[in-house]
């Protein structure tokens, strides 16, 4: 045949000279083998004086592809901000101002394009099932970052505290240790955001008592009359808001930085939070910031806290000073953290326990039949 010595150009040029002064171009056709739609195609343009090659089947023209100055906007974003995802760089750049942004789906697919989405990271980007607080400052959240090294050989711990309905950035203070710095560190973020209703945490040492009574966090606290809560031991996901900012703080910033000291990493972290807080979109926010959405507490950290009034129904006592309380026939150990302090008995509903209330926060109950200590967890009254 024709086509199997020699190239298909040199092919298609035969096959148009062929045709050209044949009179039979069907039969030219049937000679090598292609159809006369075919044919006439390449006597055509052979006619017209150009190379019998493939074309590009690329159009010239691509109305929707992404002009090179958007991408370069869309990887600046991402090369300032690396953890960043498509949906948050979307936003920014709207935000900024710009016409043209292209959907999420386009920035991913131009952040896939330049390499710099890895696999792994996009495995972890699942829809998972959120629960939050109906307004600002019913709930925060607060946990120690899990600690980091700096290059003064030392480690830095940042305390983190979050609101649970916006995710906003309440305080990120960095130190050397994370002894006496909970209840500064809570100070200055009521000085100036107000007192919210409630803050959970973990049950590190910190924050919870756990079985030796009740930390001065926790009395504090309830003198200001904010209910602690800790979340399930070994359950991390009923911290899940404090958790995923923890994720964000070490994948958009950390994992990129290295600090002189825990000053150093202090100082940088304040205006990461900044940036968290005003200009970074979040997702479960229908992309607006959370600096948007937060309002501060209407409820101000009093200059002085009163004494508490009990109403006189039920037995008062005194903690003693080793931080044992007696009622009825029974001497029950409650904490030292309460020497001093004044508490209530009351009867339960069914008259089969006794509730030790402090202020106006249920903290302990105790069986009646033999004074057993049945749970020490803090409740509202």
């Amino acid at each position: 045949m024709p086509w199997e010595s020699r190239t298909v150009k040199e092919q298609r040029e035969g096959f148009a000279e062929a045709a050209a002064h044949s009179r039979n171009f069907s039969a030219v056709c049937r000679e090598y083998g292609i159809t006369r739609k075919t044919g006439y195609k390449w006597l055509e343009r052979y006619e017209a004086g150009e190379e019998l090659l493939d074309r590009s089947r690329e159009p010239h023209h691509i109305p929707h592809k992404t002009p090179p100055e958007m991408e370069a906007q869309i990887l600046r974003v991402r090369t300032e901000n690396p953890g960043w995802g498509a949906r948050t760089i979307k936003q920014v750049l709207e935000n900024e101002g710009l016409d043209g942004v292209p959907s999420a789906r386009t920035v991913n697919a131009v952040l896939n394009r330049y390499g710099c989405i890895e696999e792994e990271e996009s495995q972890k980007r699942k829809a998972y099932l959120r629960y939050e607080k109906d307004a600002c400052n019913e709930m925060w959240q607060t946990d120690f970052k899990g600690e980091f090294l700096t290059k003064d050989g030392k480690y830095c711990y940042p305390l983190d505290i979050l609101d649970d309905h916006s995710r906003f950035a309440i305080k990120i203070a960095a130190s050397s240790t994370t002894a006496n710095v909970v209840i500064p560190a809570f100070k200055d973020a009521f000085l100036n955001y107000g007192l919210p209703k409630a803050i959970l945490s973990d049950n590190g040492a910190q924050f919870a008592g756990f079985r030796n009574g009740y930390t001065q966090f926790e009395k504090w606290l309830m003198r200001l009359d904010i209910l602690p809560i800790h979340g399930r031991i070994k359950h991390p996901q009923t911290q899940g808001k404090i958790e995923r900012f923890h994720r964000s703080m070490k994948n958009e910033f950390l994992r990129f930085h290295e600090f002189e000291d825990a000053a150093h990493a202090n100082y940088a972290l304040q205006d990461w939070k900044e940036k968290y807080n005003f200009t970074r979109p979040h997702e479960a926010l229908g992309m607006k910031t959370p600096g948007a959405v937060y309002v501060p507490s209407t409820r101000q950290l009093p200059s002085r806290i009163r004494p508490w009034d009990y109403d006189g129904r039920f037995h008062v006592i005194k903690v003693n000073s080793w931080g044992y309380v007696r009622y009825d026939r029974f001497q029950v150990y409650l904490s030292e953290t309460m020497i001093n302090e004044h508490v209530e008995f009351r009867p339960s509903p069914d008259g089969a326990s006794f509730l030790l209330c402090y202020r106006n926060f249920k903290i302990a109950e105790y069986r009646v039949e033999d004074g057993k200590l049945l749970n020490r967890s803090i409740s509202r009254l």
